[in-house]
C-alpha cells in the first residue's frame, strides 16, 4: 500500500499536478463573500472561486444562518463537516420543505436549480464546484450585493 501511494506521488510530482494539503487547525477563515448574506465566514481549500477551475471552499455559519433561493452556473456539492445544515430545493426558503443534513451528509445542485439552505446550529459546509463561482438569487431583492 504504501509503496502505491508513493508511486502515485511520485506519477504527481512528475507530471506537474499540483498537490496540496491541509488541515482544519491551518484553514485560513475570512469573510464570506458579499453575495453570501452577512453572518459567514470562509476559507478556501483548494482552487481559486473567481477562476474557471474546479475549487473547495469551507463555509462556516452561525445558528439561524440562511440563504435565500439562488442557483449556479455549475453543479453544486455539499458535505456538512459540523453542525446540522438544512437544503431544500425550489423558488422560495421554505424550511417545511428541505433535508436535514448532519456531519457526513452530502448534497448536490445541479446547475441552474433553484435551492436553499439554513443552519440551526453553527456548522461548517465544504462545497466543490466548477469555478468561476457565482450565486443568481430567485428574487433578486435577496441578493445581498444589489443595490436596493
Amino acid at each position: 500500500m504504501r509503496t502505491m501511494i508513493l508511486a502515485a506521488s511520485t506519477m504527481l510530482l512528475l507530471s506537474g499536478a499540483a498537490y496540496s494539503q491541509v488541515n482544519s487547525t491551518d484553514l485560513k477563515w475570512g469573510p464570506a463573500p458579499a453575495v453570501f448574506p452577512a453572518g459567514a465566514k470562509m476559507a478556501v481549500l483548494s482552487g481559486d472561486p473567481s477562476k474557471p477551475g474546479v475549487f473547495v471552499i469551507r463555509l462556516k455559519t452561525p445558528a439561524g444562518y440562511a440563504v435565500p433561493a439562488h442557483h449556479h452556473k455549475t453543479d453544486e456539492y455539499v458535505t456538512v463537516i459540523t453542525g446540522e445544515f438544512h437544503l431544500g430545493m425550489g423558488d422560495k426558503l421554505d424550511k417545511t420543505k428541505g433535508a436535514t443534513l448532519h456531519p457526513g451528509g452530502f448534497a448536490e445542485a445541479p446547475a441552474g436549480m433553484n435551492h436553499f439552505a439554513w443552519a440551526t446550529r453553527a456548522s461548517v459546509v465544504q462545497i466543490s464546484a466548477e469555478g468561476p463561482f457565482n450565486m443568481v438569487y430567485v428574487n433578486p431583492a435577496d441578493d445581498p450585493t444589489a443595490k436596493h
